[in-house]
């Protein structure tokens, strides 16, 4: 069975101590900013609600507090969000996709004429 260095030939003795340590810095960079982003999202619903509940005790309102910790499940939210675009889609006119082309005809204009481009003025003798 042939090996992999075979398909993806490399030359491990080129590869020095710098290289290395640029690629686990790299790598160590990109795996800790997914983790800081990850840890990120899923904090941020936590001290939305928390907010909420604050607000919520400082009004006394017992059922509001309740409801304040429960969250919305993602699929009530999407089934909204579809509900919305289609409904938002539905407001448009529709329009018939035929285009009609008549060819107009233009009336000569000096504005337009390529032939004083060509001609230069200052040296034409006739």
């Amino acid at each position: 069975m042939p090996s992999i260095l075979q398909y993806f030939p490399v030359n491990l003795p080129a590869i020095q101590s710098q290289h290395l340590a640029l690629a686990v810095t790299g790598y160590s960079v990109v795996f800790l900013s997914f983790f800081l982003l990850a840890l990120l999202f899923s904090v941020i619903p936590k001290i939305l609600s928390w907010n909420v509940r604050r607000t919520f005790d400082d009004k006394g309102d017992e059922a509001k507090r309740a409801l304040a910790g429960n969250m919305i499940p993602g699929e009530v939210s999407a089934a909204i969000s579809v509900a919305i675009s289609l409904y938002l889609d539905e407001l448009h006119d529709q329009e018939n996709a035929i285009l009609t082309i008549r060819k107009v005809g233009k009336s000569y204009s000096p504005w337009s004429s390529k032939i004083y481009n060509v001609i230069n003025f200052k040296g034409f003798q006739r």
